[in-house]
């Protein structure tokens, strides 16, 4: 690149900052849409056609939990936390993460709480030592159909505060962790033998949906969130079937469910903002957390969106060592009617970007735009984008007249080059053509 900060090619064994110079003519010898693979896939698509993604296995053999484990029984305060896994649905593994730890772990899976105070390191840490127990669901008992004893684990999920655990393995567990790109990371996991669960005191506010079997699963999520319920509480509930009409209740994937109530949540707020007057100025908002730079503009127009996530080379989802990959969603006025390709990242920042502007009671053109430099060496989940997003909109925005200047402080706050930006982006480029189209009537 020239007149930029060069960007850094980092060796991925050990991430650190040591750079060199990466060249714009390097980027064309690969076909964008490989380049790019990995980012849209995000190890479950399986789009290179491999059984295991292999970006994650790289990070497996790195990742390091601190607790060691050799045991087949564990005790401790589960935050409290449930985990639901997605293959062969309907008959898939539900149960609970608990440490070999007791006291107050209730951040362990809180991220609301990890935003600039909660490190790469941290989260390696408090997440590698929740065990996974696992049930597994069979022919007559799925996701729809459990016994008595199972609804043990949806109760964990009502939980106020840290709830008194034991679960008995049928082996022994070994050290590791398990990574996602939507969900946050846990440690290591087997299948249960035994499960109980202590005394606890419920959430009240999770309580009300529990037992309210005449309220949609949909009503539920925006009830709680109008509540001020934090969007994980939210999402553990609505995961483990504790909302919506009787004989409609079932364990949702915890993936599933994380971009699901984003998305219910982000529908709801934007069927609201779509009524207010759109603002009369550009705003740029900024942040950094975990090696990613976070910028949103916000545009003088009726809503539309869109998020590009641009990877560093050897970063998390770009393998390849000589080229940025880089990629991106949009909606119009009425949203879309697909799923996003970008995958649940997409919706995260959306409920962000809508939350600013109700609060504001407002509507505009919303872009994010995120660049995942050398030391975003893991995928940590969705919450990361959500509560990014969050914390840049909660700064003092740059506020200026027109596009022009606007743009010139994206040009000038961006590590690249702005044309690798609008190669991709409908917000940055249709605005203008739009313009030029106005000139000849």
């Amino acid at each position: 690149m020239t007149g930029k900060t060069p960007v850094k090619r980092i060796s991925a064994e050990r991430a650190s900052h040591d750079s060199e110079t990466f060249s714009e003519k390097v980027a064309p010898r690969l076909d964008p849409k490989a380049r790019n693979m990995c980012l849209k896939c995000r190890g479950t698509k399986k789009l290179c056609g491999k059984d295991r993604c292999p970006v994650l296995q790289k990070y497996y053999s790195q990742a390091e939990s601190v607790k060691k484990f050799n045991t087949k029984e564990i005790q401790g305060n589960s935050p409290p936390s449930v985990f639901v896994g997605r293959h062969n649905y309907p008959r898939v593994s539900v149960g609970p993460l608990v440490p070999p730890e007791k006291g107050d772990t209730s951040i362990y899976s809180q991220p609301e709480r990890w935003f600039g105070s909660v490190e790469m390191d941290d989260i390696i840490r408090m997440r590698g030592s929740l065990a996974r127990g696992k049930k597994k669901l069979t022919r007559d008992v799925n996701v729809k159909n459990l016994k008595e004893k199972d609804n043990e684990i949806r109760y964990l999920a009502l939980a106020k505060n840290p709830a008194e655990t034991e679960v008995r393995f049928k082996k022994n567990l070994r050290e590791s962790i398990s990574l996602d790109g939507r969900s946050q990371p846990h440690g290591p996991s087997a299948p249960m033998e035994s499960f109980k669960r202590g005394t606890m005191k419920s959430d009240r506010r999770l309580e009300e949906v529990f037992y309210d079997t005449d309220l949609r699963a949909v009503d539920a999520v925006k009830r709680l969130y109008r509540k001020g319920a934090p969007i994980s509480r939210i999402q553990d509930i609505f995961m483990v079937g504790g909302t919506g009409t009787k004989g409609n209740r079932k364990f949702v994937p915890t993936r599933w469910s994380i971009t699901a109530v984003d998305d219910i949540l982000g529908k709801d707020l934007r069927r609201t903002v779509k009524t207010y007057p759109s603002i009369d100025e550009w705003r740029v908002y900024e942040t950094n957390y975990l090696d990613n730079q976070w910028v949103v503009l916000f545009t003088p127009e009726s809503w539309r969106y869109e998020l590009i996530e641009a990877f560093y080379p050897e970063t998390t989802w770009n393998p390849t060592r000589d080229s940025i990959a880089i990629f991106g969603d949009n909606e119009e006025f009425d949203g879309r009617d697909k799923y996003a390709s970008i995958g649940g990242c997409y919706y995260s920042a959306r409920l962000a970007v809508l939350e600013k502007l109700d609060e504001e009671r407002r509507q505009a053109g919303a872009l994010v735009l995120r660049e995942a430099k050398p030391g975003y060496i893991l995928p940590v989940g969705v919450w990361n984008v959500r509560e990014s997003v969050r914390d840049a909109l909660r700064k003092r925005p740059i506020r200026f007249k027109n596009r022009e200047m606007a743009f010139r402080h994206l040009k000038e706050t961006l590590d690249l080059e702005f044309c690798q930006w609008t190669s991709v982006s409908k917000i940055l480029t249709q605005r203008q053509r739009q313009e030029n189209l106005m000139s000849f009537i």
